[in-house]
């Protein structure tokens, strides 16, 4: 008899946050407390946990000091306008529930969330405790397609807190035209307004995946472009000397783009195994909160 594949669960804690702070409007407790983020997240979290029956759960975030991407370029990032305090402010909240439901939480100064999502989807494959794993990252926003790969998807929102959609490299390819792995080679070339990323200038999406299609990778565009390959001499000419011009660029942005996956953490599956959790104190918790509609959603 075939071995039912294992699933484990990462969460991407900040960006389920911000995307469920902004998409909900400011719900409040009957003592004025706002907790909008908190009901959009675990709307979220108990759809995926119905959903997609995990064996395994783990949950990442983002700590306030700067990362070795901020250490290398001090602009990173530095365009997006600082969250509100009262999003921040229910952050510690959303962890104490994760930590009633037994999800062990992942932090590490100098790395993003992302990085620590790279490292434990890496590592699960290896671990030879369990022959086949599948990770599906639930997060807010698109930054982690760029993992997807035959072990790993990502569950996302489309539009609000409830509409999801679980991309896997099929769906990737249907939304870019590109491979997963490609888009680091993208986000060189376009960049990333949102994460202040430069990229070439004037290179936009359709530029940019017309020349991965093309090259597949930067590396090897950049290769052919000092070699005047017979396919670079059909570039236009102001793009091949824009290219030429913005080389290291545009290789500084991939290197800020590309989750690492070799952060150093004592990430273990027994203590990530989604069992018995305190249901009574996870239902005291959202009756305090006054979220009487998700005890009949919590899980048997």
């Amino acid at each position: 008899m075939e071995n039912k594949k294992k699933r484990l669960i990462v969460i991407d804690g900040n960006a389920l946050v911000h995307r469920a702070y902004h998409a909900l409007p400011h719900l409040t407790t009957k003592k004025g407390e706002l907790v909008n983020a908190i009901y959009g997240f675990l709307l979220v979290f108990l759809k995926a946990l119905r959903e997609l029956q995990p064996d395994f759960i783990a949950a990442t975030f983002d700590l306030p000091a700067p990362t070795f991407r901020h250490q290398k370029f001090k602009e990173y990032k530095a365009t997006r306008p600082k969250a509100p305090d009262e999003l921040y402010k229910q952050i510690p909240q959303i962890k104490e529930i994760l930590k009633t439901f037994n999800v062990p939480i992942f932090e590490k100064e100098g790395f993003e969330a992302d990085d620590l999502i790279g490292t434990i989807a890496r590592l699960a494959p290896k671990k030879q405790i369990i022959p086949e794993i599948e990770t599906i990252i639930l997060s807010g926003d698109l930054d982690t397609l760029q993992l997807v790969d035959p072990h790993t998807k990502v569950y996302t929102l489309r539009k609000g807190v409830k509409d999801t959609i679980l991309y896997d490299e099929k769906a990737v390819k249907e939304r870019y035209n590109l491979q997963p792995s490609q888009l680091i080679d993208f986000r060189g070339l376009k960049g990333d307004p949102s994460d202040n990323i430069p990229g070439v200038p004037g290179v936009g999406e359709k530029t940019a995946i017309k020349l991965l299609q093309e090259f597949k990778t930067l590396e090897n565009l950049y290769k052919e472009l000092k070699e005047k390959s017979e396919k670079t001499k059909k570039l236009k000419s102001h793009l091949r000397k824009v290219l030429l011009e913005y080389e290291d660029q545009a290789f500084f942005s991939k290197m800020l783009a590309k989750i690492k996956k070799d952060v150093e953490i004592d990430f273990d599956f027994k203590k990530s195994e989604w069992k018995k959790y305190n249901k009574e104190k996870v239902t005291q918790i959202l009756k305090d909160l006054e979220f009487y509609s998700l005890i009949e959603r919590l899980p048997n």
